[in-house]
């Protein structure tokens, strides 16, 4: 008889795993680039599939496009344990950022075909579709598609309702790919943790606190446009000095401001943008990040309020547009308790931390509970074709993720009701 508990992955199978699939897409740098719908895509999915069926799943693409292979539990009725992300990739990407929380799935469930294991709920690997860019398959899983298909058209063009079409989805019918908590009881993601703080205090497990909100804005500053060497300076609306003064208000609000928020300018735009004109506009974007939607309503009140006062100053116009709005979604206090006991277990040394980064959880997160697992990332690079953990990383990872299930099957399965959100 197996003892479950004792279970582990396969660290040389996940690794080749990671390393088969990131051979397709693979650039010349050692990079990946597969962009969501392209053939690189079709074919790594199809891989992906393939795996699954070898693993004793039952494969189905919902209309949003997902893939969705699932292992029967003992209990067909009782609502499914889900994990997974995604293997679609920024157009220059690595082999680490979204595939390690699919084939860490698809590796758990292998270790437990092998062992004859079959847990009381039904265990879901699912791959997102088109996380890097839309998030289309987790929002429409979570019942949030609410934008017409303009919105989800690609750069080159292609609409949505082509691109769905090609991988077995259908915009027509995306609405039916939305499911609530009685579907899926609890959905845990392991991930990269794409930064550097458990690289820079040498912790081996990150237990995700929740994923942080999102605000992102559009600033205009409209100063006067004038002959830089005609124009003294007393009487100059500069509109690039106001600027400057709004990108050190935002990095001092981040800075200063009590808690652990994180906001950047990465993008501005001086027009004319010549040497001998005083600047007569400038556009510019602020991305603000933090776990409470509260504290980012009073950063952003800051800010309106140190703006206001720097147009005052400068004698320019500061106007402030909402771009973006992402609420952030909180891990489910029992799934990181979780967690944090089986790393206890293991031996293995943890610490609490938000994802500052997006991930699918955080749409599936607003239909059910959710929690993440990050493993460290070396030098906190992602995004790069330098993105690398070790194969003894990634495996921690997967075994965290296999004893995680194990647990949450047992606790799920003596609660008299499914949990709610």
């Amino acid at each position: 008889m197996t003892v479950i508990s004792m279970l582990s992955v396969n660290c040389d199978r996940l690794s080749r795993s990671l390393f088969q699939l990131a051979e397709i897409g693979k650039l010349p740098n050692e990079g990946v680039c597969r962009l969501a719908f392209s053939t690189e895509d079709m074919l790594a999915r199809q891989l992906v599939q393939s795996w699954m069926v070898e693993a004793g799943m039952t494969v189905r693409i919902d209309r949003a496009g997902n893939i969705i292979g699932r292992y029967a539990g003992r209990s067909e009725s009782a609502a499914a344990l889900a994990t997974g992300s995604h293997i679609d990739t920024v157009p220059v990407g690595g082999r680490y950022d979204g595939c390690l929380g699919v084939l860490a799935g698809i590796e758990m469930v292998r270790v437990l075909q092998e062992n004859n294991v079959r847990l009381h709920h039904p265990i879901e690997v699912i791959v997102f579709t088109d996380e890097e860019r839309s998030v289309i398959g987790a929002k429409a899983m979570a019942g949030e598609i609410q934008e017409g298909p303009d919105y989800y058209a690609r750069l080159d063009g292609t609409s949505i309702q082509t691109c769905l079409s090609k991988i077995g989805g259908a915009w027509s019918q995306i609405a039916t790919a939305k499911r609530d908590h009685t579907e899926v009881a609890a959905f845990v993601e392991l991930h990269v943790e794409q930064g550097g703080v458990l690289e820079n205090m040498g912790t081996a497990i990150g237990v995700v606190d929740g994923i942080v909100g999102q605000y992102r804005f559009a600033v205009t500053v409209v100063g006067r446009m004038n002959h830089a060497g005609t124009t003294p300076m007393n009487m100059r609306k500069d509109a690039l000095v106001a600027a400057a003064q709004v990108v050190l208000a935002v990095n001092k609000i981040a800075v200063e401001t009590p808690g652990e928020q994180v906001a950047t300018v990465g993008c501005l735009n001086v027009s004319p943008n010549a040497t001998n004109t005083v600047p007569g506009r400038v556009d510019l974007r602020i991305d603000l990040r933090d776990l409470s939607q509260a504290h980012l309503e009073f950063l952003v009140t800051l800010m309106e309020k140190e703006f206001a006062a720097i147009a005052t100053a400068t004698d320019t116009q500061i106007t402030m547009r909402e771009t973006l709005h992402i609420l952030p979604t909180l891990a489910a206090p029992h799934i990181k308790e979780t967690i944090q006991e089986v790393c206890e277990k293991a031996g293995l040394s943890y610490l609490h931390l938000p994802s500052r980064a997006g991930h699918d959880a955080q749409e599936i997160g607003r239909f059910t509970e959710m929690g993440m697992i990050f493993v460290p990332s070396r030098d906190g690079l992602s995004h790069s074709e330098a993105e690398y953990t070790s194969p003894e990383q990634c495996a921690q990872g997967a075994n965290v993720l296999l004893q995680t299930f194990l647990e949450l099957d047992r606790r799920y399965a003596i609660r008299p009701t499914a949990p709610s959100k």
